[in-house]
């Protein structure tokens, strides 16, 4: 089983060193066979597929080329602790398990992975 199919909001985020991270606010499964930043013809009309990549990098205020990669891979949303701080999103890969109620980051990692 996945590390990300264990997860599940308001669990607590923590970097292998045991610092708290934030908990988790959001979490999306990876979709490998998401459209890429130049887009797909829809087969029936012939038009682009509206893939959502620009919705996510605008909201998230992620680069357009991180976004895409969140989602094809899947991710988690992490509401960082204290005013001002936002959220930090880290992608599927970079958690390493998931122990009761926390969820642990891959060493090397810590609250400003890929931050807003």
């Amino acid at each position: 089983m996945e590390v990300i199919e264990q997860v599940r909001e308001g669990m607590h985020v923590v970097a292998s060193d045991g610092k708290k991270v934030g908990k988790v606010k959001d979490l999306k499964m990876g979709d490998p066979e998401a459209v890429t930043a130049e887009g797909q013809t829809d087969p029936e009309t012939g038009g682009l597929v509206n893939t959502g990549i620009a919705a996510f990098a605008a909201t998230s205020k992620l680069p357009h080329h991180t976004a895409e990669r969140l989602l094809r891979v899947g991710y988690v949303e992490v509401d960082r602790p204290g005013l001002l701080t936002g959220h930090a999103y880290f992608a599927a890969d970079d958690l390493d398990r998931v122990e009761d109620d926390t969820l642990w980051l891959k060493a090397g990692l810590s609250g400003d992975r890929h931050s807003e």
